[in-house]
């Protein structure tokens, strides 16, 4: 989902699980859904809602091809459901916008999350060598980066041969 968090925004969420079912020769508890409840303010200071959504998802890989209305469910029904009480402070049944019309709600496409895992990898790249491996197992997956993966990677390259040239001082000097 996708937020516009560039503003004073202040989110709140809670996270969780549904009843669980047993599994197993050994009966282990397994969630049969995941539930995400996003309250958003204008600011933290702020006392008036400003949008509220409540998400049940099967414990099962959905794929890319839902949108997260889909799994979008009342915040009252989500409570019965998990026997909790969320943002108990809040009035959530005076003026409160439905979060996913403020929002458009919509799920990463398997590229766009692709690139996005990629980031993150380049991010936390301790060589060149492993920054170059990451990059190029992007092109094999036959997906283009986009301008701000290319930045990432600019400035992760040059920070990696500042410390590798540094390294190599070091070594000639010790």
């Amino acid at each position: 989902m996708f937020l516009d968090t560039s503003s004073d925004l202040n989110l709140r969420v809670c996270i969780g699980q549904t009843p669980k079912k047993v599994i197993g020769k050994d009966d282990v508890a397994v969630p049969s859904h995941l539930y995400k409840v996003i309250l958003a303010r204008r600011s933290a200071t702020s006392p008036d809602l400003l949008a509220l959504g409540a998400f049940v998802v099967p414990n099962n890989p959905i794929g890319f091809d839902h949108q997260l209305p889909e799994f979008q469910v009342g915040i009252r029904e989500l409570e019965k459901m998990s026997g909790l009480v969320f943002f108990p402070q809040v009035n959530k049944d005076k003026g409160v916008q439905n979060i996913c019309e403020i929002d458009t709600c919509r799920l990463m496409s398997l590229e766009e999350f692709t690139l996005y895992i990629t980031t993150r990898k380049v991010r936390s790249a301790r060589t060149l060598e492993r920054l170059e491996k990451i990059m190029s197992e992007l092109r094999e997956k036959g997906i283009k980066p986009d301008e701000y993966l290319l930045k990432v990677y600019k400035k992760k390259e040059e920070e990696l041969a500042i410390q590798k040239t540094m390294e190599a001082r070091e070594g000639r000097a010790g």
